[in-house]
Formats: structure tokens, C-alpha cells, sequence
């Protein structure tokens, strides 16, 4: 592994810590310290469906995400995939969704500029299972 790839991970396993704390306990300041003034990020569904540019867009998002999950979500990381300057985490995470049981499989992918996360993209897909 590269010093470059090096770097690149261990910023993106921070800013992951960060956005599992979030998860958990709705709180995300320190991931959104992370995050360059001109960060984008990608979702596959709802009101944040597509390309969402800038920080302030992102604030929203996580404020949606923890109205949606009020309890939180625990998360079981799965694998970790990396270059120079993207990293990628697949986990899976379960809680409440609005008060309702809720599963799912994750990958969140990160892109890394300098000391900050410049762009984040999130794909998943429930298939009902436990495992």
C-alpha cells in the first residue's frame, strides 16, 4: 500500500468513526467538520434522490436522517476498499425507522481531498433477511 493510499484511509476512517457516532447518536458535528466547504454528496432515494452540492445541503440530510432514525442506528462494518483517493465501507445497520424495525446493507463511499472528505455517495438495497 502506497503512503498515499495510507493517508487517503486513515482520513476516511476517521470521518467514518465520525458517521457511525452520527448514526448512533444523531450527533455530526465532527463529521461535518470533516467535510470540504464544496462537498458533495449522492443518494439513492427520497427528498436527497441524486446529486446534492454543498455543506449546507448536507447539514439537512443528516438532520432528515436522524428525525427519520430518532433512536439511532447500530451498524456492523463488513469490508473496506480503498485507492488513493477513494475509500469504500459496506456494513449493515439496523434500528427504528420511524418507530418501525429496520434493516439494511450499506455502502457508503468516500472521496478524500487533502485532510477533508470532498464527496460522499451511499448505495443499499434491503432485501428483508437478517444476515
Amino acid at each position: 500500500m502506497t503512503q498515499e493510499m495510507n493517508r487517503t484511509l486513515k482520513i476516511a476512517q476517521q470521518a467514518f468513526e465520525y458517521f457511525q457516532h452520527g448514526l448512533a447518536t444523531g450527533e455530526w458535528q465532527q463529521f461535518l467538520d470533516m467535510l470540504t466547504d464544496d462537498f458533495s454528496f449522492w443518494f439513492p432515494m427520497g427528498e436527497y434522490h441524486g446529486l446534492n452540492i454543498g455543506k449546507s445541503r448536507a447539514i439537512a440530510f443528516v438532520e432528515y436522517f436522524s428525525q427519520t432514525f430518532e433512536q439511532g442506528l447500530t451498524l456492523t462494518l463488513d469490508r473496506v476498499t480503498s485507492n488513493e483517493t477513494t475509500v469504500v465501507f459496506e456494513f449493515r445497520d439496523e434500528g427504528l425507522m420511524r418507530g418501525e424495525p429496520y434493516k439494511n446493507r450499506v455502502a457508503v463511499s468516500f472521496d478524500v481531498r487533502g485532510d477533508k472528505i470532498c464527496s460522499y455517495r451511499e448505495y443499499f438495497g434491503s432485501d428483508g433477511k437478517s444476515n
